[in-house]
């Protein structure tokens, strides 16, 4: 982990600044064990003495020395072009010790639970044959070559085990995803897994980031809060018509006597207690925020005019059609955007200045002499500005309400009113501003610059200089700004809720807004209590904290990344076991790898089926863990819509997505994957029966290409006609949500279910069989065209049985089945005799056309298959499903 930098060619007359990008914190013990370096500088120049402890470097070329400390305001980013001199740098942290690498887990192979069962249930059909087998040879007697004999058996019956589950399966879950992106009501949305579509039938757990997938990140600046009067959208206009005449009374002064206005004004910033009046009040808390940020507008040239942009800052024509706003947060762009829309505009910002555009037009130039950008630890940002028109230098201030209610002057109305704001879902900070005279500043600057360079805590150091000046600051307001919410969130919210479905919100965002959001998404109800789990750093501490959570009920809880890191070390099954019975659960300043471990420790713990979704490449760890994945593509790119199972466009369309398709995806891969084994046991049930009556001999029922018909083309298109169906129409499941809690259940498809319909193919199997025997039995020689055409007429009506709401797709591949086996019946007649060797008998053309022959099959479908109907029939009259109920 060290850095080497070497700059051989730097020209010693020509000013010239050494730009490194440095992350190197350990200590190089060829340097010796004194400093923690950063980096390490070396020049091949006589006349230059360059040395560089921990990121500081000293020229002493020039007279007198200029000391710089290394930090990122200097950094030689990737892909720069270095216009002059030469700058070799070395990059320490690459491959696997990167923090995007780190953060990025290997995906793994997603089976879908249905899959998972099913594979149980077929491993169960597999010892029925085996034992089914072992009977026959068994009461066969062993006599002969018995071992023979049963592997004749076991290829007999080896029907039992659906081969063609896995392909009508899989040709179905295409079907379902091709029903899903083709679906008008969820544009947009994109399938990019054919495995488990499934799966969105059977979630418990929901974990969703926040910014970006809740809300829209664009912030809306909504409330202005000065003590005594408060602003919302309504009445902007108000601050707007100051701001105009406080700007105008300003430049009428200046024009009339200009000698005069800059006393006045001197004399106004340096008497706080007299009571402002609200125009003044206002003025200093709109031009506030509009110096105290990062932002920096950018003019975009014209379609068709080039060089626009540099006419447009050397000749300061700042066209607002132009401008556009660039930062590193939306809350910023949100706060200058209202500036602009109350009349005081940012027109030009460089490394040293900016420049307001007032009401009336003019153009208003401060001096940027330091900045102190935001911190997660410090919740604050500050700047030092000078007025260029009156040389005032004034310190501005904005942060969070916990760390600048101990910096402004004693007030009354902070905390209350940040509350208050909190509640409405607001974002909100504190603006403050402290007059310096040129004493005081220099007195800063000095000890600044000296901190800056110091080898050792330099950033306690240099946070110690800047907390220096953070005292007693005036101030001025409180703003409130809005995250606005994704389109019907809330109702979108609640529908899951009332599905069953607990959803937990994992964001990277601080606790404070985490929890605004989940108040004003509602997914934690306005009657909810809500326990917010204080800092924890040791054992002792979590214990003590986890019995208060235990004592409360029915609440919901939000936890920090750090608190929740603590808890899982020490009591991870108590505290999991505790936090998966809140209806909601809230953990902010969460890591990337920290949402991928709570996904897993979700399944481990529970072994309930989760789904992740995000927007951002934070959230491709836990898309990744968690069964089922779902991308929303966002303003951060495509990276996790790219990473996930399903990709929407929007938040609400998961509402959709889960209570219909995940809703009959599931459905119709329990009726398809239950029937397709069902049509499997029946034909060997028959071939049990017909071994049975004739002394147990292992000879075919069928011959081989009637066996393939009956899989293919003689039931295929009616069995897999089951993925057009439907128990509700989609409608109904969005407004009851409560079905989908059945589902969760997973009685659709188990254990229970799969005897029924075992039991079913062996009542149809025998009756089918035994009646072909009974009723024909002097026209025995035609048993495989008897028994084969009931066993086709039982399928398509079983498939009529099995099916809830009819598609017209349904009935014409019923009747194309139908009529596809009576043309064979015509032109493969060679095929329906048993064993040409042993009966030499063909299909007789002449007898099936006769009425006995027609009312004799009939008879026996009827047998097979009308006591089913009578049993469903009872069954929906005395214990309905609870859809049935709906379907009316």
């Amino acid at each position: 982990g060290s850095c080497f930098i070497r700059t051989d060619q730097l020209d010693g007359e020509t000013d010239w600044k050494l730009k490194v990008a440095v992350s190197c914190t350990q200590r190089l013990p060829a340097l010796g064990d004194l400093f923690s370096i950063n980096a390490y500088v070396y020049a091949q120049k006589p006349q230059l003495d360059i040395h560089s402890f921990e990121g500081t470097f000293t020229r002493e070329d020039s007279d007198p020395a200029v000391h710089e400390s290394l930090s990122i305001e200097n950094t030689l980013w990737a892909s720069t072009v270095v216009a002059s001199g030469t700058v070799i740098g070395v990059v320490i942290y690459t491959g696997k010790e990167t923090r995007s690498v780190m953060n990025t887990s290997n995906p793994k192979n997603k089976v879908g639970l249905l899959d998972l069962e099913l594979n149980q249930l077929t491993k169960a059909l597999f010892l029925a044959l085996v034992a089914l087998s072992v009977v026959m040879v068994t009461l066969q007697g062993f006599v002969g070559p018995w071992y023979r004999n049963l592997f004749r058996f076991l290829l007999l019956f080896s029907y039992i085990i659906p081969i063609s589950l896995r392909v009508n399966l899989d040709m179905g879950k295409a079907a379902y995803g091709w029903m899903i992106m083709k679906d008008d009501n969820i544009p947009g949305t994109v399938v990019r897994t054919s495995t488990i579509p499934e799966e969105l039938g059977r979630l418990v757990y929901l974990l969703t980031d926040k910014t970006g997938t809740l809300t829209q990140n664009e912030m809306i600046f909504k409330r202005l809060h000065l003590g005594t009067v408060s602003y919302g959208t309504d009445t902007m206009d108000e601050i707007q018509s100051h701001i105009i005449n406080s700007y105008s009374q300003v430049h009428s002064q200046n024009s009339g006597n200009s000698t005069s206005s800059t006393p006045s004004r001197k004399l106004q910033s340096s008497a706080p207690k007299v009571r402002k009046s609200v125009s003044s009040r206002i003025h200093e808390a709109v031009k506030a925020i509009a110096l105290c940020h990062n932002v920096t507008p950018v003019y975009e040239s014209r379609a068709g005019v080039s060089g626009e942009t540099e006419y447009a800052e050397v000749d300061q024509d700042f066209s607002d059609e132009n401008r556009a706003y660039q930062a590193s947060s939306p809350d910023e762009v949100a706060l200058v955007q209202w500036t602009e829309s109350v009349g005081l505009t940012l027109v030009n910002r460089d490394l040293t200045s900016m420049q307001l555009k007032t009401p009336g037009g003019h153009i208003l130039t401060y001096y940027i002499l330091q900045i102190f950008p935001f911190t997660s630890e410090s919740k604050r940002m500050g700047i030092i500005v000078r007025d260029e028109s009156s040389g005032e230098i004034t310190f501005y201030m904005k942060g969070a309400d916990v760390a600048m209610s101990t910096i402004v002057q004693y007030n009354d109305w902070l905390e209350e009113e940040c509350g208050n704001m909190a509640r409405e879902g607001l974002r909100t900070l504190v603006v403050a501003k402290k007059s310096l005279t040129e004493e005081q500043y220099q007195d800063f600057e000095s000890r600044y610059n000296q901190a800056k360079l110091s080898i050792h805590d330099r950033n306690l150091k240099v946070a110690a200089v800047v907390e220096s000046l953070e005292r007693e600051m005036e101030l001025l307001c409180l703003t409130g700004v809005e995250d606005q919410l994704q389109a019907d969130v809330r109702p979108t919210l609640e529908m899951l809720r009332n599905a069953g479905i607990k959803i937990w919100m994992l964001t990277g965002d601080k606790l404070e807004t985490a929890t605004c959001i989940a108040k004003s998404s509602h997914l934690v109800s306005r009657t909810q209590d809500i326990h917010i789990f204080r800092p924890v750093t040791t054992r002792g501490e979590a214990h003590l904290e986890l019995n208060a959570f235990r004592r409360k009920h029915d609440c919901a809880l939000v936890i920090s990344g750090d608190s929740l890191e603590v808890c899982l070390k020490y009591y991870e099954h108590e505290f999991v076991e505790l936090a998966c019975q809140c209806p909601a659960v809230v953990c902010c300043r969460c890591s990337p790898t920290q949402k991928a471990h709570i996904v897993k420790l979700l399944q481990h713990h529970t072994g309930k089926r989760t789904c992740a979704i995000g927007d951002g490449g934070n959230d491709v760890s836990m898309i990744q863990a968690a069964d089922c994945g779902i991308g929303v593509e966002g303003k951060e790119g495509k990276q996790a819509s790219l990473a996930a199972d399903f990709s929407i466009t929007q938040f609400k369309h998961i509402g959709r997505l889960l209570m219909v398709h995940g809703r009959n995806s599931y459905k119709r891969s329990a009726a398809l994957g239950q029937f397709v084994m069902h049509r499997g046991l029946i034909i060997s049930t028959m071939q049990a029966v017909f071994s049975s009556v004739f002394y147990f001999a292992s000879v075919p029922l069928y011959q081989g290409f009637l066996m393939v018909g009956y899989a293919t083309i003689y039931t295929m298109f009616p069995v897999f006609s089951l993925v057009l169906d439907q128990d509700v129409k989609p409608e109904m499941a969005l407004l009851y949500p409560e079905l989908y809690k059945d589902l969760t259940k997973g009685r659709s498809l188990s254990f229970k279910t799969f005897l029924i319909w075992v039991l079913i193919s062996i009542y149809q199997g025998g009756i089918l069989m035994y009646g072909a025997l009974l009723l024909f039995e002097s026209e025995f020689v035609h048993v495989v065209a008897i028994s084969f055409t009931a066993l086709i007429l039982t399928e398509l009506l079983m498939v009529a049985l099995t099916i809830r709401t009819w598609h017209w797709l349904m009935v014409v591949a019923e009747f194309l089945s139908l009529g596809c086996y009576v043309a064979s019946l015509a032109f493969l007649n060679e095929y329906f005799g048993i064993g040409r060797v042993s009966f030499g008998a063909f299909l007789d053309v002449a007898f099936i056309t006769t009425v006995t022959f027609l009312w004799k099959v009939s008879a026996i479908t009827v047998v097979s298959c009308l006591p089913l109907y009578i049993l469903k029939y009872l069954k929906r009259k005395f214990s309905p499903p609870s859809y049935s109920k709906l379907t009316s």
